[in-house]
């Protein structure tokens, strides 16, 4: 487990799914990600049953906070992509429940990630994608200093319009 100050980051269970199908479902927690159809219970456990076949390090974890004396699932975030000779992979990450949006737990998640990919992991290189119209994402991922490095436009559609799509990267001495 990666423990920070308020948030705690763990393997990702089965118990977890229904959750994600809840928030996968959500309109408002899809629009930060490449998702747009419903999602069923069953295509979720699928796709954690396929995971589980993966190399330990490209498997999704969750993110769980302490409100009161128990810990709470929120979210999920993980690193894919990876290329081990070049030692970079891509980021994402998910907060999916709305209440504890804005409250500095993804930053704090994203953080940790950080510091277990370049500490832990080796990695030279971390990047990721956002949407140009997520503003709060952006906001985050700039102040842990990520640099935007390319924007891929009308790369995006949903809700009947187009947007563009941020690639963002922070190298390891900039995270140092």
């Amino acid at each position: 487990m990666i423990i920070g100050d308020r948030v705690r980051i763990r393997a990702m269970e089965e118990d977890d799914l229904p959750r994600y199908v809840i928030w996968f479902n959500d309109s408002e927690v899809i629009q930060g990600l490449n998702q747009f159809l419903p999602m069923s219970l069953k295509e979720e456990q699928k796709w954690f049953e396929d995971m589980q076949l993966r190399d330990p390090i490209e498997r999704a974890f969750a993110i769980d906070i302490k409100p009161n004396d128990e810990w709470m699932h929120i979210g999920g975030c993980g690193f894919f992509g990876f290329d081990h000779q070049a030692r970079r992979a891509e980021f994402g990450l998910v907060i999916g429940e709305k209440i504890y949006w804005g409250q500095g737990f993804g930053t704090e998640a994203t953080s940790l990630m950080l510091d277990f990919g370049f500490n832990t992991l080796n990695l030279q290189r971390i990047a990721l994608r956002v949407f140009a119209d997520n503003e709060r994402a952006r906001n985050v991922y700039q102040k842990l200093g990520f640099v935007e490095e390319g924007r891929l436009r009308r790369d995006r559609f949903f809700d009947g319009g187009y947007y563009d799509t941020i690639m963002m990267g922070i190298l390891r001495e900039e995270w140092e």
